[in-house]
């Protein structure tokens, strides 16, 4: 093996390409993360092993692998990504003074819920701050944080999010956003204090796409009572599923952020225990949680 070169970690752009082949898996959709051919990813890993003296990947089946000397420099390139983004922060941050501007990406129901929350908040603790809202979903959401395009990605656990110890994140639990039934108001259950899925198993249900969070936990929390919804209508708009049970076209799950502003034809009722419920966190790039600015958001997003 060559002598390891003393400026290798200079060259960012390769190693954020090997860093986001370790997350995505396959050259192909390391490319689509990050708006590449399969070709420049191929050659930018080429280029990082002949620079490092060693092979950053190897082939298996159809396709490549990360060596275990590639993952090992990428546990110390997360630790320099994140004191690099520390460093950004703390320049940016150096007088201390809570001004600037925050972009915020959320998914729609942490608009309508936390967001506007947040800006009351913001308005009275920080004036000179300028907080901008962007609708987002992982896996976008995440894409757009790791391009800078974002400063703070809120997010509800599900596929496409990163995992709890994902060493490019930090991240902040902002706790459990539960799921209640939603009944026409003529419904015989509609005056129960507490609702059994299972007395639902023979309705019509309304639900996001099967492939969506939401879709997921309908799926997810009717299977553990014992029985698939029968789903006859299917849209990831809260309010036209609110819309739906109101006419009296089904039933369905709807998350407490989702609640406000319900047409009056729909009874809420909680579950049983168990409730339904979706984890939801706020994620900024390892390191900038030491900015005053962003630290000041996400506590205030906590509270």
């Amino acid at each position: 093996m060559k002598p390891l070169s003393l400026d290798f970690m200079d060259d960012l752009r390769r190693l954020r390409v090997l860093r986001e082949f370790r997350e995505r898996g396959s050259v192909t959709a390391t490319a689509e993360a990050l708006h590449l051919t399969p070709s420049a990813v191929s050659q930018q890993l080429a280029g990082l092993s002949k620079h490092l003296g060693f092979p950053v990947t190897r082939p298996e089946g159809r396709g490549v692998v990360l060596t275990p000397r590639a993952r090992t420099l990428l546990a110390h390139a997360d630790a320099v990504f994140a004191h690099i983004e520390r460093a950004r922060h703390d320049l940016d941050s150096w007088d201390e003074i809570t001004h600037g501007t925050v972009t915020v990406g959320a998914f729609p129901t942490a608009i309508t819920g936390l967001i506007p929350h947040l800006l009351d908040r913001a308005r009275d603790t920080a004036p000179t701050l300028t907080i901008r809202v962007v609708e987002a979903e992982p896996p976008d959401l995440f894409d757009l944080l790791d391009a800078g395009k974002l400063t703070i990605g809120l997010a509800v656990s599900f596929v496409g999010s990163p995992a709890v110890n994902d060493p490019r994140y930090h991240q902040v639990d902002l706790g459990a956003d539960e799921l209640d039934v939603a009944l026409p108001r003529e419904h015989p259950l509609a005056a129960a204090q507490q609702v059994e899925l299972t007395a639902l198993a023979e309705e019509p249900w309304i639900a996001g796409d099967g492939t969506g969070c939401c879709g997921a936990i309908t799926a997810t929390a009717c299977a553990a009572a014992g029985f698939a919804p029968d789903v006859v209508h299917r849209t990831n708009d809260w309010q036209a599923v609110a819309q739906l049970v109101a006419h009296g076209h089904g039933v369905a799950l709807i998350p407490r952020l989702a609640q406000r502003s319900l047409p009056g034809g729909v009874a809420i009722r909680p579950v049983a225990a168990p409730a339904p419920r979706r984890r939801i966190f706020a994620a900024v790039p390892q390191g900038a949680q030491a900015s005053p600015v962003i630290e000041l958001v996400l506590g205030l997003l906590s509270e």
